[in-house]
């Protein structure tokens, strides 16, 4: 798959730097069932194709079966983990841009996924959160969690570039 084009991050100011790491809270608090119950098994529901890089779980086509997975629900512990650390670190950019160029190497050299597959993940992230915490997803926290999805895009895809994908 080709890069179409490569997005660029906005600024987060401090005031949506708040309001995620607010919202963040809530949602981390609940990291079990928000990131592995809910939202992988809804990433793999809308993009099955994304189960091709998973051994463990690839041929598995019930929903329930995929929710009970140990293996996502490992997988979704660290993927929500590695969101922590960015979402705890909004203040450090050097952190910030450490951490994901460590997710996107490891998903474009190791494991070679599809960067495509960044924008949908985050995407689902969104639908998400804004519909578990519905009371606390003002405009505004959209707003902020749709540059921050750009961010997460933006900083992981870069290792793409750099690495000369596709391999």
């Amino acid at each position: 798959m080709e890069i179409e084009r490569w997005e660029r991050s906005e600024e987060i100011s401090d005031a949506e730097r708040k309001v995620i790491q607010e919202t963040w809270s809530r949602v981390y608090a609940n990291c079990e069932d928000v990131g592995g119950s809910s939202v992988l098994l809804v990433f793999f529901v809308n993009f099955p194709s994304a189960k091709q890089y998973f051994s463990q779980f690839k041929n598995m086509e019930d929903p329930l079966e995929m929710e009970r997975s140990l293996q996502l629900r490992k997988h979704a512990r660290r993927v929500m983990g590695a969101i922590n650390t960015v979402v705890e670190n909004l203040n450090d950019s050097e952190k910030v841009s450490s951490v994901l160029a460590l997710v996107g190497k490891a998903h474009a050299v190791k494991h070679k996924v599809e960067p495509i597959y960044f924008k949908k993940l985050t995407g689902v992230m969104l639908e998400v959160i804004a519909e578990e915490y519905a009371d606390d997803f003002t405009p505004e926290a959209h707003g902020a969690w749709t540059k921050m999805k750009t961010l997460i895009c933006t900083h992981v895809t870069a290792v793409y570039k750099e690495v000369g994908w596709p391999q």
